[in-house]
């Protein structure tokens, strides 16, 4: 103070005593934990940009799944944020990365309990839920330490399935019965799911005939506002497609289909369920991912014409039977969705044959073509065609990945 009692403002006030609130918030919006909780030690404005409720509405944890000293905290971290900052959460992403033990998916298991039971009574507002990669079919999974964990979430959705928007459970790899005793809990005291984003892909464990489960066509009738579906194959049925047809045709935008080779899927599909549903789906795109599955007959069988497909990926690297030929796809079958499709990614072993020409005309054929990524034996000629075609205004291609 002055000698009028005037307070006296010091000449080295550091910059950072006047920074804007959307500065702050931007800085402390890169900071981990650890940053942040020593931000707020600084004063009372950095404090209380601490608890801003922006910060916390997206959070990633991840659980490495192998024994270390280092990542002992994960579990610890986890628990402290949802207690702490829970009650902001709009979109959590909960990942586990190749368990090592029996006792590491214990610890897991207690740990998802108390985060799911604290979220349950402290959140109203989250949106977006994603689970990837439990993988609970596999025998590091004790059958007692899968139920109670399994309890857990199937609880945790009932409580929460009103306001979840978008549902990821991706590689949990369940029984058929487990699997719908999960979905049915988002509908649970309610005739029908509001879930819009719908993400199953591996949700079943291998080589299940899923499509074949009334109970499984029952469970997915519950889901009336669906926009984007991914799931397997194996769970294609006419059944289902009647079923989307009928409770999501004015919604359905997309649809993720994925057909690996240790999944069933010799099943019979009517090239007229896919057409009513393409139908009255009117906005409906498809997109395929091939994994190990490269043989024409299995993908003519599965690629049906009457199919809106955006997209095709064709992966298998490791493929090099003498006796295989990729050329009958892309002369005869691809070329039948030339109208629709938008992007093309092949992974392949053709060192047997060439097939620079049928990929160059294939790509000239499909007008709406954006997008090629192709890994397989080329010639360098190959790529200046393309590039020249593109010149040219002959081909749409935007992105090409060699």
């Amino acid at each position: 103070m002055d000698e009028e009692g005037q307070p006296i403002q010091p000449q080295d006030e550091s910059c950072w005593a006047t920074l804007p609130d959307v500065c702050l918030h931007r800085i402390f919006w890169w900071l981990g934990d650890k940053d942040r909780s020593r931000a707020a030690l600084v004063c009372r404005k950095w404090n209380q940009m601490m608890y801003s409720a922006d910060l916390w509405r997206y959070r990633t944890i991840t659980f490495t799944g192998r024994p270390s000293r280092v990542h002992a905290s994960e579990f610890v971290s986890a628990l402290w944020y949802v207690k702490k900052f829970g009650r902001y959460l709009e979109h959590l992403e909960i990942k586990l990365l190749h368990p090592y033990n029996a006792v590491l998916t214990k610890k897991f298991q207690v740990t998802m309990q108390s985060l799911l039971s604290c979220l349950g009574k402290r959140n109203n507002r989250l949106k977006s839920l994603s689970i990837q990669y439990l993988e609970l079919d596999r025998l590091v999974w004790r059958n007692s330490i899968r139920n109670l964990l399994m309890k857990s979430l199937s609880s945790f959705l009932k409580k929460m399935g009103k306001h979840l928007d978008y549902l990821s459970l991706k590689g949990a790899r369940l029984t058929v019965g487990q699997g719908c005793h999960i979905l049915n809990s988002l509908s649970y005291s309610r005739k029908e799911s509001v879930v819009s984003e719908l993400n199953l892909e591996d949700f079943f464990s291998h080589h299940l005939t899923v499509y074949s489960s009334p109970q499984f066509n029952k469970t997915m009738a519950t889901f009336h506002s669906l926009e984007s579906l991914s799931l397997n194959y194996n769970c294609i049925s006419d059944e289902l497609l009647e079923n989307l047809c009928e409770n999501n045709a004015g919604t359905l935008w997309t649809m993720n289909i994925k057909c690996h080779s240790h999944d069933p899927h010799e099943q019979v599909i009517w090239g007229m369920s896919w057409a009513k549903l393409a139908r009255y789906a009117t906005n409906l795109r498809v997109n395929f991912f091939f994994e190990q599955v490269m043989e024409y007959e299995r993908l003519a069988r599965i690629l049906l014409q009457e199919i809106p497909i955006r997209s095709i990926s064709l992966r298998n690297c490791s493929f090099s039977d003498p006796d295989w030929s990729m050329r009958p796809t892309l002369t005869d079958l691809l070329p039948t969705f030339r109208h629709t499709l938008q992007k093309l990614t092949f992974e392949f072993n053709n060192k047997n044959e060439s097939l620079d020409k049928e990929l160059h005309r294939l790509i000239l054929s499909c007008r709406k073509l954006f997008y090629f990524k192709i890994w397989a034996f080329l010639d360098v000629k190959f790529v200046e065609q393309i590039l020249q075609s593109q010149e040219e205004g002959r081909c749409a291609l935007r992105t090409l990945k060699i």
